[in-house]
């Protein structure tokens, strides 16, 4: 790897910062900040989520974009890394109000995203309907339908099968492919009696949730799952299905479901898998030390504080980074994009092998590197990731490559 690749990614390429007024339904006028950071372009258009939250500002956003150049380098998409929010509690909108919110942003940004510049997706409190939202306001802008602006659309929109559960099964094919190599080398002990491996995950979004009704579908025991108010425990294991059915009716944990437990104890369970999925930094110097899982899969964006990694190292715990672990759904996201640019559309079942595939084949690759260099798999994925960015700087010419200006034209 070249010095120059390291000297391109100390910066990000572009940040954008823009007002974005809303006409309320109360008729008062109210601005939010919005923000859209594109971090590298080397390996193609720059490709990253937008979020509404509160706490969304510029570092955040920069960090995202940042981490999102990795992870599509890891999955070898044909993408750089970008990422955008607005500085909003969604929660506090009318549908109409959040609407004329996602409208305005695409409205602030359109001459900074486009098919083959930078192309948003939905994250944090942004769904399909939002993607709908903002990919009609840039077809209005342009005067033309340009569907593969936008991932993560309804379907009618030119969406992706297979696009909305993208994250959680990706999640489940790299602990599903890693699982047998963490048991061969003594990561993961095996149970003596046979029984099932446990896992907690927090964070019951659309994300999550999904994750955990994979784990029960297939044999796992879920035993603690938690939203941003309550978490519920049972040690023989939680009925996933009727928990998602009290979720999705009533937007809550159910309560007749184990027994309710402190949100922040979830994280200290004994557990042979933890699964966080909700925003960054659940796991920090602080509570570190706390941890008695055997395995991190890291579901959400940087939900492990980089100053935690090595305590978690020397009390054994291996944890598995986000930018492998949760980049099923860019990568599906890129099915969605290959597809609005071939105007074609693939069966489900064709972009599940396709996201299955892919997942395998970088978690084997992440693994190999891991044991080869003798180093953590969050290393080892930012290693081979950086490899496929240097390729791309390197490709476009080395110092060396200009400073013989005597043999130029025999390089040509």
């Amino acid at each position: 790897m070249s010095g120059e690749t390291l000297e391109r990614l100390r910066l990000p390429k572009s940040v954008l910062k823009v007002s974005i007024p809303v006409r309320m339904d109360d008729g008062t006028l109210r601005t939010y900040p919005g923000y859209r950071v594109r971090y590298d372009d080397s390996r193609g258009p720059t490709k990253g989520g937008i979020r509404f939250h509160p706490q969304v500002n510029v570092d955040e956003v920069q960090s995202l974009a940042f981490w999102m150049t990795f992870k599509c380098a890891a999955l070898d998409l044909p993408f750089g890394g970008a990422k955008g929010g607005i500085t909003v509690d969604p929660k506090e909108l009318s549908l109409a109000e959040l609407e004329r919110l996602s409208r305005g942003y695409i409205a602030a940004i359109a001459d900074f995203i486009g098919p083959d510049v930078d192309v948003p997706a939905p994250d944090v409190y942004t769904n399909q309907l939002v993607m709908g939202w903002m990919a009609s306001e840039y077809a209005t802008i342009a005067r033309r339908r340009v569907p593969d602006v936008i991932t993560g659309k309804p379907l009618p929109l030119g969406g992706s099968l297979g696009r909305d559960t993208a994250t959680a099964d990706g999640a489940f094919h790299v602990i599903s492919t890693l699982l047998p190599r963490l048991r061969e080398t003594g990561e993961l002990a095996e149970s003596e009696d046979g029984e099932a491996p446990s896992v907690a995950v927090q964070g019951f979004g659309n994300a999550g949730a999904r994750l955990a009704q994979l784990f029960a579908e297939n044999g796992y025991r879920v035993v603690a799952v938690s939203d941003s108010r309550k978490a519920i425990h049972d040690e023989e294991g939680l009925d996933i299905g009727a928990v998602r059915k009290a979720k999705d009716d009533s937007g809550e944990l159910p309560g007749d479901q184990g027994e309710e437990i402190d949100p922040e104890s979830l994280l200290s369970l004994e557990v042979d898998i933890l699964a966080p999925s909700a925003l960054e930094n659940a796991i920090t110097s602080d509570n570190a030390g706390d941890i008695r899982a055997g395995v991190i899969l890291e579901v959400a964006n940087g939900p492990t504080a980089p100053e935690a990694d090595d305590t978690l190292a020397d009390a054994g715990v291996t944890v598995i980074p986000d930018i492998l672990a949760n980049a099923g759904g860019v990568t599906v996201s890129y099915f969605e994009w290959a597809q609005n640019r071939a105007g074609v559309r693939w069966t489900a079942d064709d972009v599940a092998d396709r996201l299955k595939e892919r997942m395998v084949t970088e978690s084997e690759a992440i693994w190999d590197l891991a044991q080869d260099r003798d180093v953590t798999l969050r290393v080892a994925a930012y290693a081979h990731a950086l490899q496929r960015i240097s390729d791309a700087v390197d490709a476009t010419g080395l110092a060396d490559d200009f400073r013989d200006t005597e043999n130029a034209a025999e390089a040509l």
